[in-house]
């Protein structure tokens, strides 16, 4: 999926939720997609009892984030995640979407690496020219950091070829030189290395520092219509970030290996002992501005607002987080 992809899907996402399609008034029930092999923190928020009366009800797993959040925003679901800067993007579309708590992000423990081979030639930003680079979806983090990196060492950004490639696998992809560069985060990332024979070129960690990246989204109506339910998730889901950053990594790990066998989707969990942190920078995973405004430069660069005009103050709330500041 390229860039004008996602474009076009931001933009049927704008022409769908014009006509309102976020689920009734007063649901204590909320539909979400989740991932193969994984736990989202809702998920753990949800087995810790965080979550109080309020259900998850999967639908099925997502591809990538801004394909979470475009379910959310034409009501295929009542919230997604994804980057922050496809948040914005998509809200630039004319999604009536907004941000309500963070998921994920970059520390020293959780981020994004950009990964080569042990034997390849690529060692800087200008040998990237031409270079097949596999990430999980166009537009959105990883190509962000992409950017970013080409640019600050000199290099057209368009001198990359950025590919989709399913993170599952991506790390095969690389061994087998069906490109030249891997974006590996998490338990993948931590596996890869693991198993040797890869070289780090850079990680997000190192272009920003700590960071939150994505957030969840819901759409205004839903937040309109079911305001007790969106403070009880995103109040959950805030104690479920505090509980992992005090409780050991290990048992972190064993709850949510748990998690996995018993929901019985016959999933692979042995990637699960990698965890480390979901690298959300603020405590409860409250929003920032700074979070979404600092990717306004990036994607005008990229000619992906179409000049439309972004009040970043109005993307976001913190209203239903019952985690202090």
């Amino acid at each position: 999926m390229r860039r004008r992809t996602f474009l076009a899907l931001a933009g049927a996402a704008a022409v769908s939720t014009a006509c309102g399609t976020a689920s009734g008034s007063a649901t204590k029930t909320l539909r979400y997609q989740g991932s193969a092999g994984s736990v989202t923190l809702p998920e753990l928020a949800a087995d810790l009892g965080f979550l109080g009366d309020v259900r998850l009800d999967w639908v099925g797993n997502t591809i990538s984030g801004p394909q979470d959040i475009q379910s959310a925003a034409t009501g295929q679901t009542d919230f997604g995640g994804a980057f922050n800067g496809a948040v914005v993007k998509l809200a630039a579309a004319g999604a009536p979407i907004k941000a309500v708590i963070g998921y994920y992000g970059s520390d020293q423990y959780a981020y994004n690496g950009f990964y080569v081979l042990a034997d390849s030639p690529i060692r800087s930003a200008a040998d990237l020219a031409a270079r097949k680079v596999g990430m999980n979806t166009l537009g959105a983090h990883s190509e962000a950091m992409l950017d970013i990196y080409l640019q600050r060492n000199g290099v057209d950004a368009k001198k990359a070829e950025p590919l989709v490639v399913p993170p599952i696998n991506t790390e095969q992809s690389l061994r087998q030189r069906q490109i030249d560069v891997a974006v590996l985060g998490g338990i993948l990332r931590d596996k890869a290395l693991q198993t040797g024979g890869i070289r780090k070129l850079f990680t997000d960690y190192e272009l920003l520092g700590p960071f939150t990246a994505g957030t969840y989204v819901f759409t205004d109506k839903f937040l309109h219509q079911n305001p007790d339910t969106v403070r009880a998730f995103v109040t959950g889901v805030g104690k479920a970030i505090e509980w992992s950053r005090t409780t050991p990594a290990a048992q972190v790990v064993d709850r949510m290996t748990q998690i996995v066998v018993k929901r019985k989707r016959n999933e692979d969990t042995s990637a699960l002992k990698y965890w480390k942190s979901w690298g959300v920078a603020e405590k409860g995973g409250r929003v920032s501005e700074h979070e979404l405004s600092m990717w306004l430069d990036w994607l005008a660069g990229r000619g992906e607002l179409a000049n439309r005009k972004v009040d970043v103050s109005a993307l976001y709330t913190n209203e239903f987080n019952g985690v202090g500041p």
